[in-house]
């Protein structure tokens, strides 16, 4: 419970409707999009610009009370789930473009904004931005920064970090920073913009984006490759990048996943084929038809079964939606469905997926996987319910063993859903005692107080390392 005359002060700073405590508020802002985590804020306050931001901040700060700040909650890593209660900050009201700079090439935001809502406004500009989260219908601008986004197109034009190059800040103590601007060059000082970006809300609550800009493609081709042998869709994926072919998108799907798909988009897919890589390649017409040509004769080399390019940008879209609706596919499943993430090198992707088959076989769970064979983002997904506790704990000592096997081919625990309070545990086994005691430091310096999203990150415990047997 609340001190009240906090949440007076809050109530004035932003206005009597804009400050809730109710039932429906506190349980509507209790969860996001990852399964079976919930926990209920104190309040939820709803803020209309980066002053508001700033008072609220300083209140808090007073109070020692913790914060949330949180946009449409579609992440994957309880991220915004107030494990320690407190207030959860909405940022949606603060939803404005404030400026698109044509000589510069680059948008000015809030980060409450819709993420597609934006690339949309960019592209009747005749400008793009490439970043493209799957959940970019409802995520927003700011929620992207915060576990800096990937999405289809990450293997050629990066992630979310490569495109934010100022920002506005609120500190933990209601103090205003900003940082870069509109520079592509600029060291002055430590780069404090890379730094909160994909700091998921634990360093500093982000008001203002100033995100880079770039002409869009004037051609795109797409193509469906179908392979009864995984590795040489893995070896696929290596080829075209040794013969420096960067496309614009190079997604995976395996066998479980191609026959979700097909069932829930209709698209006809053979269901014999091990893998599916979903290719697309942009740029000037010419590059586009010389690089999808190479494209095919390295999945013919590599004994594609079959070999399908759209024929309009109609038929592109279909295939591409129903990459997208992957996730979608599976959920209809069961009840349950749970989204990892993790990355390996592109050459041990295959290792990586027939990894992953045989820790489902080992814990008996139903696991498909799909993901960014070119950046080798994988997406192991879990279709189970809930309510089963004991096929639940096999679920998550089948992740363990997923995890601990991503780092033994060189790879990671996550490559862009971010840590929040689901990989907490596993932190360490990435960066190490010393790196967690350096993210510690910088954590401090930022929020002495614990008070930005305490709990995630840096977990009570870390998890012991799993002792995987080869047999």
């Amino acid at each position: 419970m609340l001190d009240t005359k906090l949440t007076q002060r809050l109530r004035q700073i932003v206005g009597e409707k804009f400050y809730r405590d109710d039932q429906e508020a506190l349980v509507a802002h209790s969860y996001d999009g990852t399964p079976m985590l919930q926990s209920l804020p104190d309040g939820v306050v709803y803020p209309a610009n980066t002053a508001q931001v700033s008072e609220i901040m300083k209140a808090l700060a007073e109070y020692r009370v913790p914060v949330v700040s949180r946009g449409s909650g579609s992440n994957l890593c309880g991220g915004t789930v107030p494990v320690e209660g407190g207030i959860v900050m909405v940022m949606h009201r603060m939803n404005r473009i404030l400026e698109v700079d044509m000589e510069n090439l680059t948008a000015t935001v809030q980060t409450g904004i819709i993420t597609a809502e934006f690339t949309a406004h960019v592209e009747s500009l005749g400008l793009f931005y490439p970043p493209d989260p799957s959940s970019m219908k409802i995520s927003t601008i700011g929620g992207n920064i915060a576990e800096c986004s990937g999405g289809l197109r990450g293997l050629k034009y990066g992630t979310t970090k490569d495109y934010v190059i100022g920002l506005e800040a609120v500190l933990a103590n209601g103090e205003i920073i900003r940082t870069g601007g509109k520079l592509m060059k600029d060291v002055a000082g430590y780069d404090l913009t890379k730094l909160l970006v994909g700091s998921e809300g634990t360093l500093a609550i982000i008001t203002e984006a100033i995100l880079k800009l770039v002409p869009p493609p004037s051609s795109k081709k797409t193509m469906l490759a179908m392979f009864k042998d995984l590795y040489g869709a893995a070896r696929t994926v290596s080829r075209i990048i040794e013969m420096k072919i960067i496309p614009a998108t190079l997604e995976f799907m395996d066998n479980p996943t191609i026959r979700v798909v097909d069932d829930f988009a209709k698209l006809g897919l053979p269901l014999d084929m091990e893998a599916i890589l979903l290719i697309e390649q942009d740029g000037d017409p010419e590059t586009v038809e010389r690089d999808i040509e190479r494209i095919r004769e390295i999945c013919e080399f590599e004994k594609a079964d079959r070999i399908d390019v759209a024929e309009n940008r109609e038929h592109a879209e279909k295939l591409l939606t129903a990459r997208r609706s992957a996730f979608t596919a599976l959920a209809r499943l069961k009840p349950t469905t749970i989204l990892e993430d993790a990355t390996v090198p592109r050459s041990r992707i295959a290792d990586m997926v027939l990894r992953i088959n045989d820790i489902a076989k080992k814990y008996d769970v139903s696991i498909a996987t799909f993901g960014h064979a070119g950046d080798g983002n994988l997406h192991p997904t879990a279709t189970t319910d809930a309510r089963d506790h004991e096929e639940i704990h096999r679920v998550e000592q089948a992740f363990e063993e997923i995890f601990e096997a991503a780092i033994e081919l060189g790879g990671t625990i996550t490559g862009e859903h971010g840590v929040g309070l689901v990989k907490a545990p596993f932190l360490e086994w990435k960066i190490g005692a010393a790196g967690m005691e350096v993210m510690r430091g910088i954590k401090q310096a930022f929020d002495p107080n614990n008070l930005l999203n305490p709990g995630k990150i840096f977990a009570k415990e870390t998890r012991k390392r799993v002792v995987i047997d080869r047999g």
